[in-house]
């Protein structure tokens, strides 16, 4: 589904398809964050056994693939440009801003902050974007965003350290926790592909509200990141990856 928007609007990052131009790289749940096949046999073991809905969807929709993004600034970065836009539309402005660096530098945050503002506009993105793009490349160029030092932090540390930067909200945040850092226990309340397969296979009346999908998922946890995928996957919807 190439024109895929999965989320609500909210104040700073929207809560939608990530939508990047990366191709997903599918990997199966034994390979996951580099866990051993046992771990993933557990994952689904808990799921299973702790939510029948769960064990429908497991069945139905197979093994858990999590799409697999490249560096941490580019992951952050196509984040921003995909917001509130189509996959599609997100996919032609990463082509344009890579097009921007040498092929064999890729694009950087002293890179971006080198092509300025008018460069970044030139390539589609509006000026609220570009102003939250170039944040974000100052922030990483000046260390002052530690984006390695990440995956030693905690999930709220890492959201709070994000959500600094100017265009990324909580649910980018959280997309980045799952996709890039490999987390397995984030529930993304906030996002309306989440909700909208809560309310379909919960039989709810509405979408549910944070506290009722916290409640739907309390039982997940620590694999909740899984129990979404199987969610968002049962919608063909996958934020940030593919959707074959």
């Amino acid at each position: 589904m190439d024109d895929n928007i999965t989320g609500e609007g909210q104040e700073d990052a929207t809560p939608q398809a990530v939508g990047e131009t990366i191709a997903a790289v599918g990997e199966t749940i034994a390979a996951v964050d580099g866990g051993a096949p046992d771990e993933g046999e557990a994952a689904l073991a808990h799921l299973r056994s702790a939510d029948a809905v769960l064990a429908r969807l497991i069945e139905a929709v197979g093994p858990f693939r999590l799409p697999r993004r490249p560096g941490h600034f580019y992951a952050l970065l196509s984040s921003i440009v995909s917001q509130q836009i189509s996959t599609r539309a997100a996919a032609a402005i990463m082509g344009r801003i890579e097009a921007l660096f040498p092929p064999d530098d890729g694009v950087t945050a002293e890179g971006v902050l080198v092509l300025g503002f008018e460069a970044l506009r030139g390539a589609g993105l509006s000026g609220p974007k570009t102003r939250y793009v170039l944040d974000l490349a100052e922030r990483v160029a000046n260390r002052e965003l530690d984006l390695a030092g990440l995956a030693a932090r905690d999930d709220e540390a890492v959201i709070a350290e994000l959500v600094r930067v100017k265009g990324i909200g909580r649910w980018t945040a959280e997309m980045f926790l799952i996709f890039s850092l490999r987390r397995m226990d984030v529930l993304p309340v906030d996002d309306l592909g989440l909700r909208a397969s809560l309310q379909r296979h919960y039989g709810l009346a509405g979408l549910p509200d944070r506290a009722t999908s916290h409640r739907l998922g309390a039982s997940w946890a620590p694999y909740r990141t899984v129990a979404t995928w199987y969610l968002w996957r049962s919608l063909n919807i996958v934020p940030g990856g593919d959707t074959t």
